[in-house]
């Protein structure tokens, strides 16, 4: 399996424990493991549903995933992370602007690895006691039947003036997805400046979502 796709099964099985069935308010969480044991129990029946609709027409996954996704991550922060010390030569219209285009990236990013759904079923790893503590890492394990299992990290983040958990990073396999991130775009924002990469991230996010080819 080539790497391309290897990092498309770790996102989907990232995907399908944060997502959550659509509700008329979203809910916020004061637990990070509850944060992540509700939206992955809602994931797959979500999914399972949609199914057919999804075989004609992919674009509805962008829906899906700004309606059920979104609520649950951090995109400032993360975007923000992945700027990293290059911040500091932008204005606060090319800061808002990039995170914009990052977030309707990401959208499409993680749209296109939801067509690698098959029945894959998530275990999220026993509460614990996070106390007073800001950020915390919440173990899980993506069961995929006649695969080998994957172990997926989250990385939550509970702000000063807040007392609700959301996602900022996601670690498959050891691969941190922000950091991948950070890797990719950091030399562009250093050569090209931010806003050509907003440029460029805006592109990418426009591409079609097309259904992936069933795993021979």
């Amino acid at each position: 399996m080539n790497i391309v796709k290897k990092m498309g099964q770790l996102v989907l099985a990232a995907s399908l424990v944060m997502s959550a069935a659509v509700q008329a308010e979203v809910e916020r969480f004061t637990d990070p493991y509850q944060m992540i044991s509700v939206v992955a129990d809602h994931a797959f029946s979500r999914l399972a549903q949609e199914k057919e609709n999804i075989k004609a027409n992919p674009e509805l996954l962008r829906t899906m995933v700004h309606e059920e996704l979104l609520p649950y991550i951090d995109v400032r922060y993360a975007a923000f992370r992945v700027i990293g010390n290059h911040i500091r030569s932008t204005t606060e219209e090319e800061r808002d602007a990039f995170v914009a285009a990052f977030q309707e990236y990401m959208i499409s990013t993680y749209a296109g690895t939801f067509t690698l759904y098959r029945d894959q079923r998530v275990i999220v790893e026993p509460g614990q006691d996070v106390g007073n503590r800001r950020v915390a890492t919440v173990r899980t394990r993506v069961i995929d039947p006649g695969k080998p299992d994957i172990t997926i990290e989250f990385k939550l983040i509970r702000h000063r003036d807040s007392e609700y958990w959301q996602v900022f990073d996601m670690v498959a396999e050891g691969i941190s997805l922000l950091d991948s991130k950070r890797a990719e775009l950091g030399g562009m924002i250093r050569q090209q400046g931010l806003a050509r990469v907003t440029e460029l991230l805006q592109e990418r996010a426009k591409q079609p979502i097309e259904l992936a080819e069933p795993e021979e």
